[in-house]
C-alpha cells in the first residue's frame, strides 16, 4: 500500500492531499502541517484587515476534521519535522504543543513547506507594534491591535503586492499611511510607468510613499530612515519579501537549484527520486525564456501539488513551467503584469522591443468607459510575445490573461492583431485594446511607425546632438501639463505648417495616448522628414513614467494629483467658462460636445448645447435667425451635424468651426 506523506499544508499541500485521494481510495495519506490551519485563504487575509471580507471563517477553507471527512486523509497539525531520513523513509516530528516526538512512514514524501517572511535585522523589529503577514495567527494580532490601541499612524515597509495591500487595508481603517520602498519605485516588479499608474492611486488617497530609501530603526512612536527622515508610526508592517523553507530539505541532502529554491525536475522530482515538491519552495522553468526562477504564487502553487501527487503515483505528468503572471489591486486601480519585462527580455540577450496602448476598455459612448494601458513586449524579428504588464480601474485583468495565454502558446502579435475579441458596447470595443496593442507592435517592427518607450527617452536624448520634440494635442491638454521645451502645434494645424517644420533634425512626437502621434508622425514622413519617432504611450505614459521613476533630461509639467478617500472618492474637477450673455453677441460661439468634454476646456465665451439637446430642440439660441452662429466639437464630426440641425431650423448664417484646435487657431 502507499503512504503519501505530506509536509505542509495551504496551496500546494492541501491540494497535493485531496488529489491523492482522488487517484486512489486506498493509499495511507498523511499531512503534516506546522501551524495551526491547514488550508486558509492567505490571499485574502489584507481583506480581512480591510473589512472587504466581514467574516473570519470565511478564510478558513478546511479544517483538520472537515479535510479528514471529505479526502480521508489524517491531518496532523503543531506538527514540527526535525528529520528526514532517507535511507529509512522515516520523517520525524515534534509536536510544537506538547513537546511530543512522533515517527512517520513513507513510501513517496510530497514537500510544500512553503516560504516565510523575510524578517529584517532592524533595531526594534521585535516590537509589539511590529507585524508580518501570513498566517491567520498573524492576521489576528494585526486586527487586535487596530481594535485596540487604535493606532493613528503606520508605516508599511515594502511596497509589493502584500504591502500594497495592507497600505489600502490600513487606511480603510483610518490610518495615516507611509509605504517605505528600498526600489526605484513602488511595485518594483512593474515598468516604471505601469507602476506610475498605482503611485498616482496611492497619492490620490493621501498615502506618503518614500522610494530608494531604507528603515534603519524602529522607535516606538516613528521610524527613522537611511535619507535622515523620520516618519510618525503608531504601527509597523514588514512587507519585504519571502524566503523558501530549505532547512529541511538541506538537512536531508536534497539539492538545491541556481535560483535558490529546492531543485526540482519537470515531473516535481527532487534529487530523491522518492521525494516530490511543489509550491513556494521549490524552483521552475519560466516558459519564456527557460531559467530557473522562483514564483511564490498561489496559482502555480496549486498545480504544482496536483502534477506532484499525480507523479508520485507514478504518473508522468510534466510541469510545464510558470509565466509569473501576477495582478494587484490598490483602491481602485488594477495593475499586473506576466512573462518578461523588456528589461529582463534583453537581459537574458533576446533582442526584444516594446510598444504600450491607452485604450478605452469599453466603447466611450456607452457610460463608464474607463482607460485600460497595455504594454507588449515581444521578439524583433519574430514578433512572438514575451511578456506584458497591464493597469487600468476597469479591463486590466481581462487583457493580462490574454497577454499570458499568448506568452503560453508562443503566439506572435500577428495572431493577436487577427483575434475576435468579445464586443458589445458595455463590454469592450470593436477593437479591443489587445488588438491595437498588436497593431501598434507591427508597425513598429515593419518601421511603417517607430516609437520609444519612455523608459528608453534619456538615453535616446543623449544620444542625440539636436531633438525637436513636437506636442500634437489640442491646446487644452498643452495648457494643463506637458514636456517643457516641447513645441506645440496641434494635429489639426500640423499639414498647414508641415513646410515649416526642419527635415533633417530628429522629431518626437507626443499625444495624449500615442493614437494621435502616429498620424501625425506619418504626415512628417510623408513630407520628407528624416527621423520621426512617436513616443508610445504618449503623454499618459510620460506622466507616469515621471511620477514612479522620473527623467534626467525631461522637465515635466505634472497633473495635478485629485484627492480621493475611501468613502467618497471624487476628482478634480477643472473649472468650467463663466456664464455668458448670448443675446448680446453678435457671433454665437456654440460647443456641441458633451457636459463633460466642456468642462475640460472651451473656446472663450463659448455656450455648451450638447448635439444631443440641440437635436431635441433645446438650448437658448435667441430669436436673430441671420445671427452668426459657430459650432464646434472636438473634431468636427458632430458640429457638420450641428450645422445641418440648425439650418434646418431656420438659422441662415451658420458654420462649422470644426474641432477645437481648429476653432482657438482660426478665431
Amino acid at each position: 500500500m502507499e503512504k503519501i506523506l505530506i509536509i505542509g499544508g495551504v496551496a500546494a499541500g492541501a491540494t497535493a492531499a485531496a488529489k491523492a485521494r482522488r487517484l486512489s481510495p486506498n493509499a495511507q495519506i498523511t499531512m503534516l502541517e506546522a501551524g495551526p490551519d491547514i488550508s486558509f485563504a492567505n490571499c485574502g487575509l489584507p481583506y480581512y484587515i480591510a473589512g472587504d471580507i466581514d467574516s473570519r471563517s470565511k478564510l478558513i477553507l478546511q479544517s483538520p476534521e472537515s479535510f479528514n471527512e471529505q479526502y480521508q486523509v489524517e491531518v496532523n497539525t503543531n506538527t514540527q519535522v526535525s528529520k528526514i531520513d532517507r535511507e529509512k523513509k522515516l520523517v520525524q516530528t515534534i509536536d510544537n504543543q506538547t513537546g511530543a516526538e512522533n515517527t512517520f512512514e513513507y513510501t513517496k514524501l510530497i514537500l510544500a513547506q512553503g516560504g516565510k517572511p523575510i524578517q529584517p535585522e532592524i533595531p526594534g523589529a521585535n516590537s509589539d507594534h511590529v507585524f508580518s503577514l501570513w498566517t491567520l495567527e498573524d492576521m489576528d494580532k494585526i486586527d487586535n491591535h487596530l481594535k485596540n490601541n487604535e493606532p493613528k499612524t503606520a508605516v508599511v515597509v515594502g511596497g509589493g503586492f502584500i504591502g500594497l495591500e495592507m497600505v489600502e487595508a490600513l487606511v480603510k481603517r483610518g490610518l495615516k499611511v507611509h509605504v517605505v520602498e528600498k526600489m526605484q519605485h513602488v511595485m518594483a516588479i512593474l515598468e516604471a510607468e505601469t507602476a506610475g499608474f498605482i503611485t498616482r492611486e496611492l497619492r490620490a488617497f493621501g498615502v506618503g510613499i518614500h522610494t530608494e530609501t531604507a528603515v534603519t530603526k524602529i522607535n516606538a512612536d516613528s521610524v527613522e530612515l537611511d535619507n535622515g527622515k523620520k516618519i510618525n508610526a503608531d504601527m509597523v508592517l514588514l512587507s519585504i519579501g519571502v524566503r523558501p523553507t530549505l532547512q529541511l530539505a538541506k538537512d536531508a541532502g536534497l539539492a538545491i537549484g541556481e535560483a535558490g529554491g529546492l531543485l526540482v525536475s519537470d515531473k516535481l522530482q527532487t534529487s530523491d527520486p522518492n521525494i516530490f515538491a511543489a509550491g513556494d519552495m521549490v524552483e521552475i522553468e519560466h516558459r519564456v525564456n527557460g531559467k530557473k526562477v522562483r514564483i511564490p504564487l498561489a496559482g502555480p502553487a496549486n498545480r504544482q501539488g496536483r502534477i506532484a501527487a499525480e507523479n508520485a503515483f507514478g504518473g508522468e505528468h510534466s510541469y510545464k513551467g510558470a509565466i509569473g503572471t501576477s495582478v494587484v489591486r490598490v483602491f481602485d486601480a488594477v495593475a499586473g503584469t506576466t512573462g518578461l519585462s523588456l528589461k529582463q527580455a534583453r537581459s537574458a540577450g533576446i533582442d526584444a522591443d516594446a510598444i504600450v496602448v491607452h485604450k478605452e476598455h469599453h466603447t466611450s459612448y456607452y457610460p463608464g468607459a474607463e482607460t485600460v494601458s497595455v504594454l507588449l513586449v515581444f521578439d524583433k524579428k519574430t514578433g512572438v510575445v514575451l511578456g506584458g504588464q497591464t493597469a487600468g480601474y476597469k479591463g486590466a485583468d481581462k487583457r493580462l490573461d490574454v497577454i499570458a495565454t499568448a506568452c503560453a502558446a508562443k503566439l506572435p502579435v500577428s495572431e493577436i492583431a487577427d483575434i475576435d475579441f468579445a464586443y458589445s458596447p458595455p463590454i469592450g470595443t470593436a477593437n479591443d485594446a489587445m488588438n491595437m496593442a498588436a497593431y501598434v507592435a507591427e508597425n513598429k517592427m515593419s518601421g511603417y511607425s517607430p516609437s520609444i518607450m519612455v523608459s528608453e527617452l534619456d538615453d535616446y536624448l543623449e544620444s542625440k546632438q539636436q531633438v525637436i520634440v513636437l506636442d500634437v494635442r489640442d491646446v487644452f491638454a498643452h495648457q494643463k501639463s506637458k514636456m517643457n521645451g516641447a513645441y506645440h502645434l496641434p494635429l489639426e494645424m500640423l499639414q498647414a505648417n508641415v513646410e515649416r517644420i526642419p527635415k533633417d533634425i530628429p522629431i518626437l512626437i507626443y499625444d495624449e495616448t500615442g493614437k494621435k502621434g502616429h498620424q501625425a508622425l506619418r504626415t512628417l514622413v510623408g513630407a520628407g522628414c528624416q527621423e520621426v519617432v512617436n513616443i508610445s504611450g504618449g503623454h499618459t505614459s510620460l506622466q507616469r513614467y515621471a511620477i514612479a521613476a522620473g527623467f534626467k533630461h525631461i522637465d515635466m509639467d505634472m497633473l495635478p494629483i485629485g484627492k480621493k478617500n475611501v468613502d467618497e472618492k471624487v476628482m478634480e474637477e477643472t473649472e468650467t467658462n463663466k456664464n455668458v450673455d448670448t443675446a448680446e453677441l453678435k457671433r454665437l460661439v456654440v460647443d456641441v460636445r458633451t457636459r463633460g468634454e466642456f468642462m475640460g476646456g472651451a473656446f472663450p465665451d463659448a455656450i455648451n448645447i450638447p448635439l444631443d439637446d440641440l437635436m431635441s430642440g433645446s438650448g437658448e439660441l435667441g430669436d436673430d435667425m441671420d445671427r452668426e452662429i459657430v459650432v464646434y466639437c472636438a473634431t468636427g464630426a458632430r458640429s457638420a451635424y450641428a450645422q445641418q440641425v440648425l439650418r434646418q431650423r431656420g438659422f441662415s448664417n451658420v458654420v462649422n468651426g470644426g474641432g477645437i484646435s481648429a476653432m482657438m487657431s482660426r478665431y
